[in-house]
């Protein structure tokens, strides 16, 4: 998408909210590969709004980096799946871990800068996060988020990418253990509501943001929400439709979430706190949910010895 038609389409926000209490991140795909992203970001800053990335740090260079803060970023997420191996593993490549990490050195060492390190956790990667942890705060890194793996795409046939139920339960033990001894600032992602383990892996009760205070323009100009969520959730989109319009009188389905009381959540004790869930886990039928992790903490507290079971098995509409 050619940076402008982006920019004429938010610059009308301007108008009615502050610039200074907006971020736009500028994630993808890999945004590095946009030959213009420093003219990109250096404009958003011009018009006053704050601006980052998320990155797989594979070509993030110290070039790269210097021109990136002279054009204003402030802000970085960073991929980093794992030890070597398990995060090469991942990503398909030999150097994606070498170059990574070097982006991480890049990113750490500039202090006026905000970022953090979110990890995708896996088959493969879940017995090493001790020793991860300890690599991250050598690396001096502050803040890590930690996701599970949604059943979509080439996950959705390769159960290496899926925890069992006993693997999610061992996770979030992970996490709380991590966030009792401070060393660093370890968060379960905001993708699901976990019951028992509400406010001992977050700072705050889950509560899904998409359509509320998050907004997107994807690459074929649809205006939705989270990246993450179904396409079928689009809310219009900029070559047709006024982005602040459908930002203000659109966006129905995320804003009252009534119609995810279906499926496996309609007699669900938790629903009140959970509303249905993460939107980038409900199909694009809106009739289903793809995995629900509370349900499939409750699975593995309530049935030891039953935990070789993937996530999947459990849901609706899920395709294990």
């Amino acid at each position: 998408m050619p940076f402008n038609d982006f920019l004429q389409a938010i610059l009308p926000i301007t108008h009615t909210y502050r610039t200074s209490d907006i971020t736009v991140v500028i994630t993808g795909g890999e945004p590095l590969l946009r030959k213009d992203l420093i003219v990109c970001g250096k404009t958003l800053r011009e018009h006053g709004f704050h601006w980052g990335i998320v990155t797989n740090g594979y070509g993030y260079t110290f070039d790269i980096h210097a021109r990136l803060l002279a054009a204003g970023m402030g802000t970085v997420t960073l991929s980093l799946d794992g030890l070597e191996n398990s995060h090469n593993w991942l990503r398909s490549n030999n150097k994606s871990f070498e170059n990574a990490v070097k982006a991480l050195d890049l990113i750490a060492s500039s202090k006026g800068l905000t970022y953090d390190v979110v990890t995708c956790v896996n088959r493969k990667n879940i017995s090493e996060l001790s020793d991860f942890r300890d690599f991250l705060i050598s690396k001096k890194v502050k803040a890590w988020r930690l996701f599970t793996i949604a059943p979509i795409g080439r996950a959705a046939n390769n159960n290496d990418m899926l925890l069992t139920s006993g693997e999610l339960q061992q996770l979030m033990d992970f996490i709380v253990l991590s966030r009792m001894k401070g060393d660093i600032d370890v968060k379960f992602s905001c993708e699901a509501y976990t019951g028992k383990y509400e406010r001992r892996v977050r700072d705050s009760y889950f509560f899904c943001r998409a359509g509320i205070n998050i907004a997107s323009v994807l690459i074929d100009g649809s205006i939705s929400a989270c990246p993450n969520i179904n396409r079928n959730f689009a809310q219009g989109n900029i070559y047709h439709d006024n982005f602040l319009e459908a930002w203000n009188n659109r966006f129905e389905v995320m804003r009252n979430r009534n119609w995810t009381r279906t499926g496996i959540c309609i007699d669900c004790n938790d629903y009140k706190n959970c509303n249905g869930g993460a939107m980038h886990l409900w199909n694009e039928k809106k009739d289903a949910i793809l995995t629900c992790i509370n349900k499939t903490l409750e699975y593995s507290m309530g049935t030891s010895g039953n935990s070789g079971r993937t996530a999947g098995s459990l849901t609706e509409g899920s395709r294990f």
